[in-house]
């Protein structure tokens, strides 16, 4: 199999922009990953070749001008076909900044989760051209951006989520809720089935069937996905990476790259590397 080229990973950060980050991947043959979420809402561009996104129950052979679109906590993976080439461009964005330019008190998810419209593919295709361009500013990026969410909505055609069903919801999972962010405030610390359950006020046999169900991870799973989220935002400071694997609750360095790679499809040097704004 042909060896990914030393220069396939781009991040695009800004720090006049904080609520954005964007990553390209010019050559995905051996760019792979576990099942994972990301806290932000994430969406992304197929440029060439093809590949195999999976989101929820549902599998999806996604090739070249297709748009994908995961919202916060939602369990995916893309991965390649059988070693046949592929490269995506992906943006990252802060749910609250993106609610308020649904013009929302809280951000609203996005369905359905991909889109083969070659009019969006174009505008995506603008998009990360203009971001990755290192002569425009970040006021025409953060603009471009915004303009982009202001209408996808009715380029996707979907709906969004009603404020009865999302509550409806909200209440039928109080509890695994209260066991998800139990997790996430305790993740870089060890915790045991039983506290996660006693935090939650539930059994541990009943938190070990209806966690998965409800958020598409184990909540050991679950845990180093925050885990590497937590080592995300560390490394963005550009703090070492040793201090943030400790941190994190890793054993050492190497456990923690070892999971950052399965999660993010690079290393923590590769994801410190990044494109500057002008």
């Amino acid at each position: 199999m042909a060896r990914v080229s030393k220069d396939v990973h781009r991040f695009w950060r800004d720090p006049a922009l904080p609520h954005l980050e964007a990553r390209s991947i010019q050559d995905g043959r051996e760019v792979c990953y576990d099942w994972h979420s990301h806290s932000t809402f994430s969406i992304g561009l197929v440029t060439g070749g093809v590949s195999e996104f999976r989101i929820g129950l549902d599998r999806h052979r996604v090739s070249a001008g297709t748009t994908v679109l995961m919202n916060p906590d939602e369990p995916h993976a893309c991965n390649p076909l059988d070693g046949l080439p592929w490269s995506y461009r992906m943006l990252y964005v802060d749910t609250a900044w993106l609610a308020h330019i649904q013009g929302e008190p809280a951000f609203r998810p996005y369905a359905p989760p991909l889109s083969r419209d070659p009019a969006l593919g174009r505008r995506m295709a603008r998009l990360f051209g203009l971001l990755f361009d290192p002569a425009a500013g970040s006021p025409e990026k953060e603009a471009a951006v915004g303009d982009l969410f202001a209408t996808l909505r009715l380029a996707l055609g979907g709906l969004p989520a009603g404020p009865a069903a999302a509550a409806q919801d909200a209440g039928g999972h109080a509890a695994l809720e209260r066991a998800a962010d139990f997790i996430t405030a305790h993740c870089t610390q060890p915790l045991r089935l039983a506290d996660i359950a006693g935090a939650a006020g539930l059994s541990p046999s009943y938190l070990v069937r209806s966690f998965k169900a409800r958020f598409g991870l184990t909540p050991h799973a679950y845990q180093i996905n925050r885990r590497i989220q937590f080592g995300q935002r560390e490394l963005r400071l550009g703090r070492p990476i040793v201090e943030v694997a400790l941190d994190a609750g890793f054993a050492d360095q190497a456990h923690f790259q070892r999971a950052f790679k399965r999660h993010v499809a690079a290393t923590p040097g590769q994801y410190m590397r990044r494109d500057l704004p002008a």
